[in-house]
């Protein structure tokens, strides 16, 4: 005894001088990592001691209970509290039945679940707490939520992932979902947060558990967790005391050997300690260690040293909480002695709660034995039992009732979380590199690559990738081939993918990874993704010839979905790095990237929306599949910048052959107003090339002289001027049969026939004039009144295409499309897309008499060659909201400035409202008496459009929703009735969208 209090006194002395040697150096240097918030200090940082705070203060109950229950209990009873045995819900009912006897018979204090499943062992947990006499206390090691050990729920992000996160508030979120979730499951104690400091990269064990390798972060992120878990009425357990972070072995397989000095120890494992104790930890699991410096008796472990557990822990750091072994069946434990006997000694050490005893009877009969040697007292038992019974009533145990079996998987996978989810990615993943500001990619016009490396998928990275831009995958295992099928790319981008599910298999690049990677970067611009360990890329010995890097940490669809929005700049870069990359990028390394109000993706929750009430949008679609409205069709919602909704349904056509997808073509009809002919002309207004006021024949002067040759730009994109709705121009060009004239069309491309209608026919060059000249020979409306008029766009087409000696398609091309990454957006698709992947949009038996697939829909556009300013384009539906989204954003996009917020302003203006005249220029606005384009549950400041073909997109600046909506509802007939338009199908599903908002 007097050899252990010298020891003690020996200990405290070095712990002073470390500290007052810390706080020394600390004054004369404290260097900190350059960030713009949430400063990371190195080491040096000296622990200053707290008052410290209790989450679980001590009531007048709670004591009078305790010493009742207490009083009343056998000694065996007591000896039964100490054991927290393993428990799994994937188990036969020999191991179920094993462990109801133990807490029959043996009185055993609580059970520490681990594989299964939650309504599993919701129900065994019910069955278990019906035989206990004392409730029992349930553990899990729930690091990263339940779904470390449960299947069928969510698995937060590794600690090391949230490490990188400078927000601590969003950390003390993820403990407060994980106490909610505990408190669901019935669970007392969740074995988390880990205190490691994962200072040696080579840990086979904690790694990604660890929050890093620097302690000041390890220690604010923990406490972050801890407010959150026990702020829910949720116990947390440290662990692994005294530190687990700077071993190079496994304590499950062996005893690891922490050769740390005590100065060491002082100064940087036993910090976060200190500090967690302050903030109110309720609980420690002490690690099965060799520590020398704290146990001079070779190769005895940590969890079963009375120094170690006693006398530092206990009484150096005075720490009162509850007490656990790490498990007991670990090979660091077990190795060193047999069940029963190790028990004792753990016991006897100090600890309070032994943890997975793998036999309990010979362990109660142990620790009996030893009673009666006097090898411990009645007041040592009384210490730990009570001290159990205390937390027992903390955990509402003194009134215990049945987890609830109804909704459980519900309540345990809240629609929360996953907004929850994308939140904390959006602030993990981290820019280690920016070369050039290479991040985020500006320029989408430019041919990129992408090539896989690693063993796991990789497809949501790439599918999101793809979103933004053309993105092109190349594979070739031998390097020179790969760099031949490079060669025409300027941009590589190599996304290095291993499982989440191997976390502890060592990340690291193979050698032929590396080798690929030094010759593309040898010749290309290369960005490296890394969905591993940051360690991951430490045998990289050369970042010289890698422009960007990016550390995303994981390999969930989250992760991969976020991190491609990071890299084209729909979000910024925030996370800093929680451990170091060799000598090249220091713990706390991370670099801020721009944010270019490119569309992102995420969950409805994550922008104030309901995802079930959206999800009510699939009936309605399948309503219209069903009644035969439309064979298919494509649907997007985006809110607040976020696409949170966006889903294909049915088939091309009503054979059921060709399922459509998202990246599928549809014919938009009168959306191209909006999204080709409109646009152009805001540019040019915003150059002051035309003025509200300018007259039809100041800007075509074939106009001069003819009854329309007063029609303001104004009135001429409001349609107001008195124009007819259109006329049939096709049919003067048919024969009595129906069948277009030889004179005005050719079955091959001939000179002077150059324009193509169909596959097998192209109509005169000139047709274009004669049209024109029919326009403006024709006869205006007797009254001034709103009338929709596709001559309006004709006309537009016709002046863009003089003023700026450019065709539509090009000018559209080079003004928008190239650099929104609209690449699914273009006139007569099939010079670029092949045919499967574009939805036909009828059967035409009165004028090209052929299946209308890749060629537009409209007539007179086709007559047009494709190319018309009211109709023509083909795109899907992301590609249309990314346009609406650079309505919304009055301009501006992918950090480009297009046109003005003035001139946005101007042309979403209803100019003659008062006049009954809904429209805006160009954009059709909210009804303003009986039915309309819109569900009438818009704002005023809404705009959009809508399309024969069965197409709708639309943008309300008020709620910052946009809404897109493609079919082919004309297929096969478009002389059939509008069902799709007579149901109000596209109105009531906006009706949804609007009503899933929850918050603003």
């Amino acid at each position: 005894m007097k050899q252990f209090l010298f020891r003690i006194s020996i200990f405290s002395v070095l712990l002073l001088l470390v500290t007052n040697c810390a706080s020394t150096k600390n004054k004369q240097q404290k260097t900190v990592v350059k960030t713009e918030a949430n400063v990371i200090s190195e080491d040096s940082t000296p622990y200053i001691k707290k008052e410290r705070k209790n989450f679980f203060p001590v009531t007048d109950a709670e004591n009078r209970w305790v010493d009742s229950i207490y009083n009343q209990m056998t000694f065996d009873e007591k000896v039964g509290q100490l054991f927290m045995v393993a428990a799994y819900s994937n188990k036969d009912t020999l191991h179920t039945n094993a462990i109801k006897k133990l807490v029959r018979d043996y009185k055993i204090g609580g059970l520490i679940f681990f594989q299964g499943g939650p309504k599993r062992q919701a129900r065994l947990t019910n069955q278990y707490q019906s035989l206990a006499k004392i409730p029992l206390f349930i553990g899990i090691d729930a690091e990263w939520g339940m779904s470390m050990r449960l299947d069928s729920t969510f698995r937060y992000p590794f600690n090391m992932t949230l490490g990188a996160i400078r927000d601590l508030k969003l950390v003390e979120k993820v403990g407060e979902a994980m106490g909610k979730e505990s408190k669901r499951m019935g669970v007392h104690f969740n074995f988390a947060p880990v205190l490691d400091i994962n200072t040696n990269p080579k840990n086979p064990i904690i790694g990604y558990r660890s929050f890093g390798e620097n302690k000041v972060n390890v220690t604010e992120h923990a406490i972050a967790l801890l407010k959150g878990v026990q702020g829910q009425g949720i116990f947390s357990t440290g662990k692994h005391f005294p530190g687990h972070g700077d071993t190079s072995t496994d304590s499950h397989s062996t005893l690891p050997v922490v050769n740390a000095s005590l100065a060491h120890l002082e100064n940087v494992e036993l910090y976060p300690y200190k500090r967690m104790f302050d903030e109110g930890l309720v609980s420690v699991m002490v690690a099965h260690l060799n520590v020398p410096s704290l146990e001079p008796r070779p190769g005895y472990p940590t969890s079963i040293s009375q120094p170690v557990v006693t006398g530092l822990l206990k009484k150096e750091l005075n720490f009162d909480g509850l007490i656990f072994t790490d498990a007991l069946n670990m090979k660091g434990a077990s190795n060193f002695k047999k069940p029963g006997d190790i028990d004792l000694e753990a016991f006897l050490a100090g600890n309070d709660i032994l943890l997975f005893a793998e036999n309990v009877p010979l362990a109660v009969e142990k620790l009996c034995v030893a009673y009666q040697d006097s090898l411990f007292t009645e007041d040592r038992l009384a210490e730990s039992v009570k001290k159990i019974l205390r937390y027992k009533f903390k955990a509402g145990l003194h009134r215990y009732k049945p987890v609830e079996e109804i909704n459980l998987f519900h309540d345990v996978n809240p629609k929360s979380n996953l907004a929850l989810q994308y939140e904390l990615y959006e602030n993990a993943v981290t820019v280690v590199k920016n070369d050039g500001e290479i991040l985020p990619i500006k320029n989408v016009n430019q041919k990129i690559a992408y090539v896989k490396l690693g063993d796991d998928n990789h497809s949501t990275f790439l599918n999101t990738l793809k979103k933004y831009t053309e993105v092109t995958e190349i594979a070739d295992t031998n390097v020179d081939s790969l760099l031949v099928k490079l060669t025409d790319y300027e941009t590589v981008i190599i996304g290095y993918h291993k499982s989440d599910k191997s976390w502890w298999k060592s990340p690291e690049l193979s050698v032929a990874e590396l080798q690929l990677i030094d010759a593309v970067a040898e010749q290309k611009k290369v960005i490296i993704d890394c969905f591993a360990k940051p360690y991951s890329l430490s045998r990289i010995l050369n970042f010289t010839d890698i422009e960007g890097v990016v550390v995303s940490y994981q390999n969930g669809d989250v992760a991969q979905e976020v991190s491609a929005e990071l890299l084209f700049g729909a979000i910024g870069a925030k996370g800093l790095l929680p451990v170091s990359i060799n000598s090249f990028y220091k713990a706390g390394d991370g670099v801020t990237t721009r944010q270019l109000d490119r569309l992102g993706f995420s969950v409805p929750e994550r922008v104030g929306m309901d995802s079930d009430k959206l999800s009510q949008i699939d009936l309605i679609a399948q309503k219209a599949i069903d009644g035969k409205m439309a064979p298919g069709m494509q649907i997007v919602v985006a809110r607040k910048g976020k696409v949170i909704y966006q889903k294909a349904f049915g088939y091309h056509t009503y054979d059921n052959a060709t399922k459509v997808k998202n990246t599928d073509l549809y014919d938009v009809a009168s959306l191209t107003k909006v999204v080709a002919t409109l646009p152009n002309l805001m540019q040019l207004y915003d150059h002051h090339k035309v003025s509200l006021d300018t007259k039809l024949d100041e800007m075509l002067p074939e106009f001069k002289g003819s009854n329309k040759q007063h029609i303001t730009f104004k009135e001429l994109l409001s349609h107001y001027g008195r124009m007819q709705a259109w006329i049939p121009f096709y049919k003067a060009t048919l024969d009595s049969a129906k069948m277009p004239m030889d004179k005005f069309y050719k079955k091959v491309y001939t000179e002077g026939f150059t324009k193509r209608v169909s596959d097998s026919l192209f109509i005169r060059d000139d047709y274009h004039n004669i049209i024109m000249q029919q326009i403006i020979d024709s006869p205006l409306l007797d009254k001034k009144e709103y009338k929709y008029s596709d001559f309006t766009f004709i006309i537009l087409k016709h002046y863009l295409e003089k003023v700026t000696r450019k065709s539509l398609d090009k000018l559209t091309y080079d003004n928008f499309y190239s650099t929104l990454g609209m690449n699914y957006t273009l006139y007569n698709p099939l010079t670029k897309v092949d045919k499967k992947n574009i939805v036909p949009s009828e059967i035409d038996t009165y004028f090209r008499h052929d299946t209308i697939q890749g060629y537009v829909h409209d007539m007179e556009a086709a007559m047009e060659g494709g190319v018309a300013g009211h109709a023509g384009i083909f795109s899907n539906a992301m590609d249309m909201a990314k346009m609406m989204q650079l309505f919304l954003q009055k301009g501006t996009y992918g950090g480009l400035q297009y046109f003005s917020p003035e001139t946005f302003d101007t042309f979403n203006t209803c100019h003659f409202c008062e006049e009954g005249n809904r429209r805006g220029l160009g954009y059709d606005k909210p009804q303003i008496n009986g039915a309309g384009p819109t569900c009438g549950c818009v704002s005023k400041s809404s705009f959009g459009h809508t399309g024969f073909t069965g197409t709708m997109a639309w943008a309300d600046p008020e709620t910052e929703i946009v809404y897109v909506f493609l079919s082919n509802r004309t297929y096969p007939d478009s002389n059939l009735p509008n069902k799709l338009s007579k149901e109000n199908i596209r109105e009531d599903i906006q009706k949804i969208i609007q009503e899933a908002v929850t918050e603003k």
